[in-house]
């Protein structure tokens, strides 16, 4: 018996709701859905301008990455060259100083 009530209230609630919004609608049903077709167009340009403006940047950030990777691979590749460098000229000096190969020919 209580639950026809509740169901009798809630039907009523509803046909008092949809008369106030169909007497208190400020458009009609045309020119609602013109606006929300409107709206819609509006919510698509934007996140196709936003799409472009992130690609945008991360086009510009994949461009620093690739600068900055490449000044790091020459930086790299230049120490590696001093280094070698660097033990070249000391095995030449060691070399040139005293050849062992000299001091045991001379032995024998």
């Amino acid at each position: 018996m209580e639950d026809d009530k509740k169901f009798s209230y809630f039907f009523l609630g509803l046909g008092i709701g949809v008369a106030a919004g169909i007497l208190f609608a400020p458009k009609s049903g045309a020119e609602t859905r013109e606006l929300l077709r409107e709206k819609a167009d509006e919510g698509k340009d934007y996140v196709k301008r936003r799409s472009e403006d992130i690609k945008e940047t991360a086009n510009e950030l994949l461009d620093k990455s690739k600068q900055a990777v490449l000044r790091q691979k020459e930086q790299l590749a230049a120490a590696v060259e001093a280094g070698r460098s660097a033990y070249r000229e000391k095995v030449d000096t060691v070399t040139t100083v005293s050849d062992p190969g000299d001091e045991l020919i001379e032995g024998v």
